[in-house]
């Protein structure tokens, strides 16, 4: 009965900071555009116009709106899911679509939650254990954000970047804290960073920014203190490499992808390390056992 709970609790809670994900990506990419044209930058005229309206209210006034007739969402407009299908995925007043990726975001959101809580390869026997689950739960809405955002606009916004290295940082400093040999995992923690990010800083020198962005060196950053293990590195690049290409040969085969088509990593380094987290350690056990 304990563990029904909890889980029915991940999905709400899951359900919840989805929603807040998806609104909180739209209003970064408002306030994007806001700045590249204050900045005389290139930028989408149209989608300036449609989301302008998000950065007008104050942090007191905002609330959520439809971006296609701006009408304010009134709270049983809001409840995850449940909302959204009610409503056949559609705008209570203009009746225009809402479209498929904010009910996404939330169950994946929610998806996440329980599958970290299932799979969590470490114990959770006091409260410093808990923390790092905790911040590996918070993390995880950061994902959504960058996930989102990466795979729509190709960009990964500093916000969110910084906030996953920040919870990184504190993850490692309880992997430390929980370590019967600090010196072993401080060279570990420090390995997976030159794994997951000092690879793509060589990759973003010799390429001049063409292959990969900045933006991933940031984010394999915060990834890297998140997992605090160069082994659990080598399986996030792995895995994250092994999904891009289950996604681009098949599309390239179709004509869907040419040799030049821009595919954002970010999501890809995303899931890589969520595998790795969650069973990269017992892949490790595994592999050590197959060779004894």
């Amino acid at each position: 009965m304990e563990i029904a709970v909890i889980y029915i609790a991940l999905v709400l809670v899951g359900l919840c900071l989805g929603s807040f994900a998806g609104a909180m990506t739209w209003r970064l990419r408002s306030r994007q555009l806001v700045e590249d044209k204050k900045n005389g930058d290139e930028y989408d005229k149209s989608e300036y116009k449609k989301l302008k309206k998000l950065t007008e209210a104050t942090v007191v006034n905002d609330r959520s709106q439809c971006l296609h007739c701006s009408y304010v969402l009134r709270w049983y407009d809001l409840i995850p899911l449940v909302s959204w299908i009610s409503l056949g995925g559609k705008c209570r007043n203009c009746r225009k679509p809402i479209g498929y990726v904010e009910p996404l975001i939330e169950l994946g959101v929610a998806l996440f939650f329980v599958l970290s809580y299932m799979f969590w390869p470490y114990s959770l026997a006091n409260p410093l254990e808990i923390t790092r689950l905790i911040i590996w739960l918070v993390a995880g809405v950061g994902f959504a954000i960058l996930f989102l955002y990466d795979t729509k606009w190709f960009l990964l916004p500093d916000k969110i970047n910084f906030l996953i290295i920040g919870l990184g940082v504190l993850s490692s400093v309880i992997a430390v804290l929980l370590s019967s040999d600090i010196a072993s995992t401080l060279a570990s923690i420090g390995g997976s960073v030159l794994i997951l990010s000092g690879l793509y800083f060589v990759l973003y020198k010799i390429s001049k920014g063409r292959w990969v962005g900045f933006g991933d060196i940031k984010l394999g950053f915060g990834l890297a203190l998140l997992l605090a293990d160069y082994q659990l590195a080598f399986i996030a690049i792995f895995a994250a490499n092994l999904i891009g290409c289950i996604i681009v040969i098949p599309g390239m085969i179709s004509g869907k992808l040419k040799r030049n088509s821009h595919v954002p990593f970010g999501p890809l380094l995303i899931l890589g390390t969520i595998v790795a987290q969650l069973v990269g350690l017992s892949l490790v056990d595994w592999y050590i056992s197959s060779l004894l």
